[in-house]
C-alpha cells in the first residue's frame, strides 16, 4: 500500500488544500498593495504579550521582544559560536569546575540611565532564582554570586555544568535596572521593561508594543527608527494585514500550515522575502505511563513504530516541518542519529498482538491536540486517519481538543492519556531539552512521582537516564556527545514520547526590506530589520 497517500484523505487535509489555493489567489495581487514610507518597522504576529517581566516570560513571542529590549550576557550566533554580549570575554571556569568568572563590559546603561555592572547583573539573578517561572533551568546549579569587583561577576556552583555556557544565553537572565526593580524583587512587573537593549520600551499592551531607538545604547544603533510590534488574532487577519501593505513583517508564531506554504511559495517568485532561522522548537507526544493503558511498555513501543512521519509532514505543512525521531534538535548534536524507531507498521502490529490487542480486540486511545495551535489539530486528524487505514482492527484513536493554556495546566495532574506538544529549550544546549523533558527526582519502578517528567505529562522515569543525565554535566567533547546520544537511546527505548516534527523559525518582509535575519537561537534580530536602500 503507498505510504504516503490515503485512500480516503480526513476532513482537515481538504480544509488545508482550500486555504492554501485561496491564500495563494489573494497574494496574487500582493504587488498591487500599497507601500508604507515610514521608517519605523510594523512586525506582526499570532497571539498576545502579557507579560515582559523576564523572571515570568515563557512564550516564544515575549522572548523574542526581550531579545530586542534586553542583553544576555553570551548569544549563539548564526554561526552557532558563544559570542560575548554583557560579558566583556568568554567565561573562565576553574579546575574543579564549581566557579564561573565573568568579565563585564564597561560603560553600559539601562534605560533609566543607571549604570550596569557586576551588581546589577547579581540582582537579575538572583531575582530569577527566587521567583522565576522557569528557574528550573537553572536547576539548584548555582549556590552564590560574588561581585568581587564592578565588572566581574563570580557564580558559585554546586556541581560540575558542562551546560553552563548554554544557560548564560538564556534571554530570562538578561539584567533589569535594580533602580527600576527595586520594589519588584519578589513580585513580577509585566507592563514595563528597563534593560541594555538596543530599544526601549515606549508603551505596552498586550496587543501592541512600541519601541523606540536607546540612543545610549553600548553598540550602535539599530537600523530602523523603531518597531511597532503588533499581535493578530488569526492567521487569516495576518495574510490580510500583509496583503494590503499595513505590515512590514511578519512571524511565523501559530500561523496556520496553509499560509505558511502559501507565503513560501511567494517567497521564491520574489513577491515577498522570506527569512529562515535554525530549526529549535520540536513537536512531540507524551505519553502518560502510570495508568493503563499506556502503563504497558508494549503498547508504547508499538505506537512508536506506528506514525509515518513523511506522511504527516506531507500532510500538514507540505514539508516545510521536518520529520524528526530525535528530542533534541539536529543542530544542537554532534552524533546527527535518530533514536527513535522509523516508521514500521509489520513490527507495530506484531507489538500490538503481543499486548493482547487485535482480531476484534481494540485498543482505544484518547489524543489530546492543543485547539488553539492549527497544526495540531491537522496531525492528530492525519494519524487518527493513517492508523485507520493500517490498525483498524487494533487500534483506534479518539481526539480531543483542548485549549493549551488548559493542557499546561492539567499536565501535572495526569488528566491525558497521549496529548500532542511543544518545546523550544531556554537556551541551546541538549540539556535544554532533556532535562526538562525527563528529569525525574524521586523514582518508583520507572514511574516519576517528583520532577520534570511529572510536569510534563509522562510520568516516566529511568534511574540511568538520571545517572546519565548528571555525567553529562561533568563531561565534555566527544564524551559528553556519546553520553547525551546514550541518553537519547534510553528514552526511545521507553516510548513515553514520541518525537513527530522539527520546525524553523520563518519571517517574511515586504519586498522593500532586505532578508530577515536570525541568531543561532532562533530568534528574529529585529534591530537588523532594514529597508533597502533605493539608488
Amino acid at each position: 500500500m503507498n505510504n504516503f497517500l490515503f485512500q480516503t484523505k480526513p476532513k482537515g487535509f481538504f480544509q488545508l488544500t482550500i486555504l492554501i489555493a485561496t491564500s495563494l489567489l489573494a497574494f496574487s495581487q500582493i504587488s498591487c498593495g500599497p507601500t508604507r514610507d515610514s521608517d519605523r518597522v510594523i512586525v506582526a504576529s499570532k497571539g498576545k504579550i502579557e507579560s515582559l517581566d523576564p523572571a515570568q516570560a515563557n512564550k516564544l513571542l515575549a522572548i523574542q521582544l526581550l531579545s530586542a529590549l534586553g542583553d544576555p550576557l553570551y548569544r549563539i550566533n548564526d554561526e552557532g559560536v558563544l559570542e560575548p554580549r554583557l560579558a566583556s570575554d568568554q567565561p573562565y571556569i576553574s579546575k574543579d569546575g564549581l566557579t564561573v568568572s565573568i568579565p563585564l563590559r564597561e560603560n553600559v546603561l539601562f534605560h533609566d540611565g543607571t549604570s550596569f555592572n557586576s551588581e546589577a547583573m547579581a540582582f537579575s539573578i538572583r531575582r530569577f532564582m527566587d521567583i522565576g517561572t522557569l528557574n528550573y533551568i537553572i536547576g539548584g546549579r548555582i549556590v552564590d554570586i560574588e561581585t568581587p569587583n564592578p565588572f566581574l561577576i563570580r557564580i558559585k556552583l554546586s556541581r560540575q555544568s558542562s551546560s553552563i555556557k548554554g544557560l548564560l544565553t538564556s534571554i530570562n537572565l538578561t539584567p533589569i535596572s535594580p533602580t527600576a526593580y527595586k520594589n519588584y524583587q519578589d513580585k513580577f512587573l509585566n507592563k514595563q521593561f528597563i534593560g541594555t537593549g538596543p530599544y526601549k520600551l515606549d508603551s505596552f499592551s498586550p496587543e501592541r508594543q512600541r519601541l523606540i531607538p536607546f540612543k545610549g545604547y553600548w553598540d550602535g544603533k539599530p537600523t530602523n527608527k523603531g518597531i511597532d510590534f503588533i499581535s493578530y488574532t488569526s492567521s487569516i487577519s495576518l495574510f490580510s494585514a500583509m496583503k494590503t501593505g499595513q505590515i512590514d513583517v511578519l512571524l511565523s508564531n501559530s500561523l496556520e500550515d496553509g499560509h505558511r506554504l502559501a507565503l513560501h511559495k511567494l517567497s521564491k517568485k520574489g513577491k515577498i522575502i522570506e527569512g529562515v532561522g535554525p530549526a529549535m522548537q520540536i513537536e512531540y507526544i507524551a505519553f502518560k505511563s502510570n495508568s493503563p493503558p499506556l502503563n504497558q511498555k508494549l503498547i508504547r513501543q508499538a505506537l512508536s513504530y506506528s506514525i509515518n512521519r513523511d506522511l504527516i509532514s506531507k500532510q500538514v505543512s507540505y514539508g516545510l516541518r521536518e520529520p524528526l525521531r530525535s528530542i533534541v534538535p539536529p543542530v544542537l548534536q554532534k552524533e546527527k542519529q535518530s533514536k527513535w524507531p522509523i516508521y514500521n507498521p509489520i513490527k507495530a502490529r506484531k507489538l500490538y498482538e503481543k499486548a493482547g490487542f487485535c482480531n476484534q480486540n481494540i485498543l482505544n486511545i484518547p489524543l489530546t491536540f492543543r485547539s488553539n495551535v492549527p497544526a495540531d489539530k491537522l496531525l492528530a486528524l492525519t494519524w487518527q486517519s493513517q492508523i485507520k487505514r493500517d490498525f483498524s482492527d487494533c487500534i483506534e484513536l479518539k481526539l480531543n481538543g483542548v485549549e493549551s493554556t488548559t493542557v499546561y495546566k492539567q499536565l501535572s495532574e495526569g488528566s491525558y492519556n497521549a496529548v500532542i506538544l511543544g518545546w523550544t529549550g531556554e537556551y541551546p544546549d541538549p540539556h535544554a531539552y532533556l532535562s526538562p523533558l525527563l528529569d525525574c527526582k524521586k523514582i518508583s519502578d520507572s514511574i516519576c512521582k517528583e520532577g520534570e517528567a511529572v510536569f510534563g505529562g509522562t510520568f516516566w522515569a529511568s534511574n540511568e537516564i538520571q545517572k546519565a543525565l548528571d555525567q553529562t554535566e561533568i563531561l565534555t567533547g566527544n564524551k559528553r556527545d556519546k553520553k547525551l546520544s546514550d541518553i537519547e537511546l534510553l528514552a526511545s527505548k521507553g516510548g513515553a514520547i514520541l518525537p513527530i516534527w522539527l520546525e524553523k523559525p520563518r519571517a517574511w518582509a515586504q519586498t522593500n526590506f532586505l532578508k530577515p535575519k536570525f541568531d543561532g537561537s532562533g530568534r528574529l534580530l529585529l534591530n537588523q530589520l532594514q529597508k533597502e536602500k533605493r539608488k
